[in-house]
């Protein structure tokens, strides 16, 4: 979900009020998908956040700060190169498209003043970040040769080329009686708000079917079913939405769903929604920066790559358990190799060698006279398959024994990889993700070297603190698991983690005092959120004190054995829990 073009007026004129004129003196790259230009003001400084994530294109300024790698990619390093103490002269919309543009001045050899232009192409999945001069390619965020696309190529030298204007009209610019023209010349059998589309520059669906709720209309209306008065209802609700995004305090919303899905957003008030929940917002920065949290679409470097690692690891995991449970269950036919030599034993003089492919004869282990055909290798005598079954029932036994081995080494491994994945889900800053990597390099699962030294800020635990003042430390990965429960925490504190499901450890600090059944709840709750089974319902909490939990020389990370351990079933309560999560855990 992403803003529309129509949306996006406003947001460029926001951004040209706030950093036309202002100094760049900083440009980072927090990861692939998204810079940061950090501009100088008279009196203050601004960072603007520009993202081409395909689920949430954006440009907005930022509140927080976001982490950034050691080492800058190679796009970050040209920007630098080339835009470092510019000044940005104006930020600009492309007629109504999802595209703006910010121009810089810049002083070059010989004081002449030249003017780079940074183009935002906000536009789904082909978004992208585009370094211009006189008309001309210096670099992008992404490169797109013959192989990718044979339209058009985004690559060094190439010439820019804009996207081809659109027969379409401007509603803040246009007659309304031009628009309205323009609307009853569509196709009588056109649903009204793929009309509204085709006729109105840089309408979205939300703001298409916004238009149709505000004049009354489903969107699904076919042009034919409208009257005049049914389409002077339409002008009524377009001049109102024009309006709306034209005023110069905007009144930026988003809209919910319960379970925190961005479901629409605009620069203006949405109401075809009825059931959504409403956010609204001081400035449509600070509506695209919660948009951006609820559609996580700022992703840690590596963290992509981690999480997609460690799903093959467990997928190729779990098709090795099934298959070691096959092998096991052909295994458990040992004794009946056992039996075939015994009765081959028993009754070999009564048949002659090489004659037979198979034999029926009375089962010696059988008290009914039951009888039992035993399959016969033609090319062996009798003593020789006897001997075939005795081997094979030894291979067998052995094997039970081998397979059990494997299966609980393969059980032990997808517990593991789903503890990594749980701390993939916790894991917020370079510094954790940088633990992690650490955590799959000793477990062999990549191979690159260890990060030892770095400038990574280091990784810290959750730290909440209860309604009484109590303090719960919640582990993020396994290596702060380790830390929290065998240094952190103190022998008479409690201990609580999800039963036999992957997740953090939470410690309780009281300090061998007794535990208020507040207190108790809230930790067990928070052990079931930050766990794999999070958002499940009675989930088994078990909790003990630190005293009873040891770790086992030689075990993996975040692995631990238990005692005197007493559980409780909780359905994690999101909206109790959510003044506790929105503490600042440092």
């Amino acid at each position: 979900m992403s803003l529309d073009g129509f949306s996006m007026r406003p947001l460029v004129r926001e951004l040209n009020d706030a950093l036309a004129g202002g100094r760049i003196d900083k440009i980072t790259q927090p990861n692939k998908q998204s810079i940061v230009l950090s501009i100088r003001q008279p009196g203050q400084n601004h960072q603007l956040h520009i993202s081409i994530n395909s689920q949430n294109p954006t440009a907005h300024l930022l509140t927080k700060n976001l982490e950034n790698p050691p080492e800058p990619p190679v796009f970050c390093m040209v920007l630098r190169k080339q835009l470092e103490n510019s000044r940005i002269a104006a930020i600009r919309q492309h007629g109504l498209d999802r595209l703006i543009l910010i121009d810089m001045d810049s002083i070059a050899a010989g004081g002449i003043i030249v003017t780079k232009t940074l183009v935002l192409e906000l536009m789904g999945k082909y978004s992208n970040i585009i370094l211009i001069q006189d008309g001309v390619i210096i670099d992008a965020l992404r490169k797109i040769g013959t192989n990718s696309s044979r339209v058009r190529t985004v690559l060094p030298g190439d010439t820019y080329e804009l996207p081809p204007g659109q027969d379409k009209l401007d509603l803040f610019t246009a007659p309304m009686t031009e628009v309205m023209a323009r609307l009853r010349a569509n196709s009588p059998e056109e649903r009204l708000d793929k009309a509204l589309l085709a006729t109105c520059m840089g309408f979205g669906p939300v703001s298409a079917k916004e238009v149709c709720f505000l004049g009354g209309f489903a969107p699904s209306t076919r042009l034919s079913a409208l009257e005049d008065v049914d389409f002077q209802a339409v002008s009524a609700a377009l001049a109102e939405i024009r309006e709306a995004a034209s005023g110069q305090s905007p009144q930026p919303v988003i809209l919910i769903d319960s379970q925190q899905k961005v479901l629409a957003m605009a620069a203006f008030p949405l109401h075809y929604l009825s059931d959504a929940v409403t956010l609204s917002f001081p400035n449509i920065s600070a509506m695209l920066e919660k948009a951006s949290a609820l559609a996580g679409s700022y992703v840690l470097p590596d963290k992509d790559r981690f999480k997609k690692l460690v799903k093959n690891e467990l997928h190729r995991a779990e098709n090795k358990l099934v298959k070691l449970d096959e092998e096991i269950a052909a295994a458990e036919n040992a004794e009946e190799y056992k039996i075939r030599g015994d009765n081959l034993m028993t009754y070999q003089y009564q048949y002659n060698d090489h004659e037979d492919a198979a034999i029926t004869v009375v089962n010696i282990y059988s008290e009914t006279g039951e009888e039992i055909t035993i399959p016969l290798d033609q090319r062996y005598t009798i003593i020789q398959n006897m001997q075939l079954c005795y081997k094979k029932y030894d291979k067998l036994k052995r094997a039970q024994e081998l397979l059990q081995v494997q299966r609980q080494e393969c059980e032990a491994s997808i517990t593991y990889l789903e503890s990594i994945e749980a701390s993939l889900l916790a894991s917020a800053s370079i510094g954790e993700i940088a633990e992690i990597h650490n955590e799959l390099v000793e477990g062999g699962y990549l191979r690159e070297k260890l990060k030892r030294k770095n400038n990574d800020k280091p990784s810290h635990p959750f730290r909440f603190t209860a309604p009484d003042g109590t303090q719960i430390l919640v582990g993020k990965n396994n290596y702060q698991n380790d830390k929290l429960t065998c240094k952190t925490a103190s022998f008479n504190d409690t201990w609580f983690h999800t039963q036999n499901i992957p997740g953090s450890h939470v410690i309780l600090r009281n300090g061998g005092e007794e535990i208020s059944e507040e207190n108790l709840l809230l930790a067990a709750q928070l052990a079931a959120h930050f766990s794999k089974a999070q958002g499940s319902s009675k989930v088994p909490v078990d909790y003990t004190e630190i005293r009873y939990v040891k770790k086992p020389s030689g075990s993996k990370p975040g692995f631990v054995i238990f005692t005197n351990q007493k559980t409780l079933y909780i359905t994690p309560d999101e909206q109790e829990l959510a003044p506790i999560l929105a503490q600042d855990p440092q």
